[in-house]
């Protein structure tokens, strides 16, 4: 079976607690198959559960880091929000969408590096 950053961090979390899947699902007031989704990365972990992960395990402030890079590294889909976008940006957004899949390391380093100089 296939984890994802955040489906191995959890696992550590739950041995290291004497837990399993059916423990969290229940302190997150979800299902097992939920859980199992989450962790497998068929579904993006809910903004809800952080804070009911770092209070069950009492995540000082580096294992909640952690836990947030493992949650960014394991998302497997994105939104944006358009409400306020100029027209150039909503052109942007579903350009961007449609050529995604598309995109060679090379064009995506770049539109990286172009996107961080705006930030400068």
């Amino acid at each position: 079976m296939t984890y994802t950053k955040y489906g191995e961090f959890m696992r550590i979390l739950r041995i290291k607690s004497h837990e399993v899947m059916g423990d969290t699902a229940e302190m997150l007031k979800v299902k097992i198959p939920f859980v199992s989704a989450v962790e497998n990365g068929k579904r993006n972990v809910p903004e809800k559960w952080i804070p009911v992960i770092v209070d069950h395990y009492k995540l000082d402030s580096e294992k909640k880091a952690e836990l947030l890079d493992a949650i960014e590294a394991s998302k497997t889909q994105m939104k944006i929000n358009l409400t306020s976008a100029s027209d150039t940006q909503r052109r942007l957004a579903i350009q961007f969408q449609r050529s995604f899949d598309n995109l060679g390391k090379e064009t995506a380093e770049a539109i990286i590096k172009l996107l961080n100089k705006e930030d400068d």
